[in-house]
């Protein structure tokens, strides 16, 4: 995340790991990690999230303080490090080796330095002596007391390459002296990998450095990396290592999806406009994609806010809570860090607008975060320490056809900057993905490089019925994914090929027209490999399976208004021709075990027949996680816009007393004849709710051995919800029947 600021004399900053949320029935094991959160302070009240580990960030002369004040309240410790930036003053003016390297900062052509923040927080060219500096900082945070390291958000600029450090980088690895990035496609493009290969030797040096580490003092330290998606990188021009995270050592990823990134426009069907839901969709689904080839944990990030500060808490919400369904609709993941920087969501002194500026009003009345979102947002907390449910539990209620996957590759980052970039708006990428999520088929980024490269590669592709693939905005990083996709394509697949050739990086200096090979654009290449003429427009068998080629730009048909409509007719013809029938829906609904996550895809107001058909219902016996009071109700609408966190207490099938969803952390739940009694904490000073199923009349409640009043309790159908007051201690609650 890119907003938070440290005073002080930092020799190195870290942002630690995320600590695990206890779940309904008990507090998880301290090595299971599924829910995290990272924190620049020392635990308060205020900032009791109820997770099992802690990212603590930062490296200072307080850090071993705030370790042991987490770790005092029962957490576990880990420590991150932002790679690409810091307050790494140490290391640049020289205190670190004797030398001066201010020379390293990224730099753009006009000669202006790429700031994070503050004057001494530049973007860095990484260079050996850098890593070492890391892995030195590493080190101090292993003997302070973490027991991970993460490492955070390797970013370099595409509108970077001028830097002295990046020219000395460019003799070493191309043995001939640099050249100006923005002379040509093919300078900018040589530019990109150089950047993609320091940052992958920069964390190389690190996650060896802590392995060794470790082993020297006879402990394990796990390193893992918080990256964004390669989708965001892409949008906003950053060139980072991404699916290359993983052959360097790194032993997971957090996923680094929120509001932030998530609302940044794209264009469909002519109209530019923030698609938050649908944009984290294809993030976390990038990321998981990559992760799935390794079978390495990956955490899904969720920010109840978001870095700018002017946005109002409404939008907030509503934005989280789109991101917060986008995550849950990836059945395959379980692990989430619940929030960042709890201090500036939940801390009284931090305040946001309460309502959005406008010209009219450019500063509205600032205000600390709702009672009511606090409520909601440790309710949710405490549900999403519960999603690990066995596969059997999981099941789509209603999406479109599944296996099918749009192909991108780390190289959807090289092509971002001058002189020719490619689509501001990633309309190469949005072209192909967002016609068919926005008619309910949950489709998948999928990632080119893991089909060939080995352990992963073997069945990497075997799921899915059809793929998307253009060299527009993206190039093939090696030969063997040709011969990957071919075998694909002949034991059965449907491949959907749309580009017209224009792009000027396919005259980049690469592997399809080097070394003897004479090919005007990788996609020739990929044709002779699947034995088409390579002009072949419309649709070709290849083995058992076809190959469906259109002449034509993703990104120009996202701003076309029939631009879906023309992506889906081939798609059609596709599925057709592998016999494939396609269902389409206007929702989402997934179940995993008992909760429902259900959204509403926005209506094509011309598509008159599906626009005719009436919404899904989900029936059940509801519990609105979204809503500061758990409303139960037996069915909800799921309508265009429709965000939904649902708990089914009918799919509990269960008639003894329990908690099924609280806004704090439950323990010590124990059920009598005529009693349930439970534990209950959470964030000091905010609203406590809880549901119970209950079958039974109740007679008294109490907390902390005194009565409730009656209003603080109420049935409802088969629950009894609770209102208290929630406190960083544990409290005694006790219901007698």
């Amino acid at each position: 995340m890119k907003c938070f600021r440290f005073a002080g004399h930092a020799f190195l900053i870290f942002a630690a790991s995320y600590p695990l949320l206890a779940s309904a029935q008990s507090v998880p094991s301290k090595t299971q990690d599924r829910l995290i959160f990272q924190t620049g302070k020392e635990w308060s009240p205020r900032t009791n999230i109820n997770a099992d580990t802690v990212m603590v960030y930062g490296l200072d002369d307080t850090t071993s303080e705030r370790i042991r004040s987490w770790r005092e309240h029962g957490y576990r410790v880990t420590v991150m490090t932002g790679v690409a930036w810091g307050r790494y003053a140490p290391y640049l003016r020289g205190d670190f080796d004797g030398k001066e390297h201010w020379d390293e900062t990224q730099q753009e052509k006009s000669g202006k330095l790429i700031l994070h923040g503050g004057r001494e927080v530049p973007y860095i060219s990484p260079s050996i002596s850098y890593g070492r500096y890391l892995a030195k900082g590493a080190e101090e945070a292993i003997d302070a007391g973490a027991e991970a390291i993460y490492l955070e958000e390797p970013e370099f600029w595409a509108r970077a390459g001028w830097s002295e450090s990046f020219k000395r980088e460019w003799q070493s690895y191309y043995h001939e002296p640099w050249q100006d990035p923005s002379a040509s496609p093919d300078a900018q493009y040589r530019a990109s990998k150089l950047k993609y290969f320091l940052y992958r030797r920069a964390l190389s040096q690190v996650f060896d450095a802590v392995k060794a580490y470790g082993e020297l003092h006879h402990r394990s330290i796990p390193c893992y990396v918080a990256t964004h998606s390669l989708i965001n990188y892409a949008q906003w021009e950053i060139v980072s290592p991404e699916s290359s995270l993983l052959d360097v050592g790194a032993d997971g990823y957090i996923a680094q999806v929120w509001t932030g990134t998530s609302r940044a426009p794209n264009v469909y069907d002519g109209v530019l406009q923030e698609r938050t839901f649908e944009t984290a969709f294809l993030e976390y689904g990038a990321l998981q994609n990559i992760a799935r080839s390794s079978g390495k944990p990956i955490w899904y990030l969720n920010d109840p806010i978001e870095d700018n500060p002017r946005h109002s808490w409404t939008d907030y919400r509503l934005n989280w809570e789109s991101t917060l369904v986008a995550s849950l609709l990836q059945p395959a993941v379980s692990r989430y860090e619940v929030l960042p920087w709890p201090e500036r969501i939940f801390g009284l002194n931090s305040t946001r607008p309460s309502v959005e500026p406008t010209d009219s009003n450019p500063d509205p009345v600032k205000t600390v975060i709702p009672k009511a979102y606090e409520t909601e947002l440790q309710a949710v907390f405490h549900a999403l320490g519960e999603m690990e449910q066995p596969a059997t539990a999981k099941r789509w209620e209603t999406a479109g056809t599944q296996g099918i996957g749009v192909l991108v590759s780390d190289t959807l980052m090289f092509q971002r900057a001058a002189p020719q970039p490619s689509d501001s708006n990633l309309g190469e990428f949005y072209g192909l993905a967002l016609p068919l999520l926005m008619h309910g088929m949950p489709i998948e980024p999928v990632q080119i490089e893991s089909s060939y490269k080995k352990p992963t590669a073997a069945g990497f592709l075997k799921p899915y019925k059809i793929l998307l693939l253009t060299y527009d905005g993206q190039k093939p990083p090696s030969p063997a994914f040709h011969t990957a996709l071919a075998s694909w394509v002949r034991s059965g697949g449907a491949l959907i090929v749309v580009d017209d050739d224009k792009d000027p990086y396919n005259k980049a200096s690469d592997w399809w027209n080097s070394g003897g090979q004479h090919f005007a654009t990788p996609r020739q290449q990929l044709f002779q490999e699947l034995g088409i003429a390579p002009d072949a427009t419309g649709l070709h068998p290849v083995g058992r399976g076809f190959v469906l080629f259109e002449s034509q730009s993703p990104a120009a048909l996202t701003h076309s208004p029939t631009g879906s409509a023309q992506l889906l007719a081939l798609l059609h013809t596709a599925a057709g021709a592998i016999h494939l029938s396609l269902q389409e829906t206007r929702s989402l609904v997934l179940r995993r075990g008992p909760y429902v996550i259900a959204a509403g895809l926005d209506a094509d107001p011309t598509d008159v027949a599906s626009s005719a058909k009436p919404p899904v219902v989900v029936k059940g016996d509801l519990i609105n996680l979204f809503d500061p009071d758990l409303a139960e109700s037996d069915h909800v609408i799921i309508k265009p816009g429709t965000r939904a966190l649902l708990l089914d207490v009918n799919s509990l099938n269960s008639s003894t007393p329990r908690l099924v969803a609280a806004s704090a952390k439950i323990s010590h739940e124990q059920v009598s004849a005529d009693s349930l009694t439970f534990q209950a904490e959470g964030i000091d000073q905010t609203q406590a709710v809880a549901r119970i199923l209950l079958g039974k009349a109740v007679r008294q409640v109490t907390l902390n051995g005194k009565p409730l009043d009656n209003s603080q309790y109420q049935r409802s159908g088969r629950t009894l919800l609770l209102h208290f007051q929630n406190t960083a201690a544990p409290q005694q609650i006790k219901v007698l029947f």
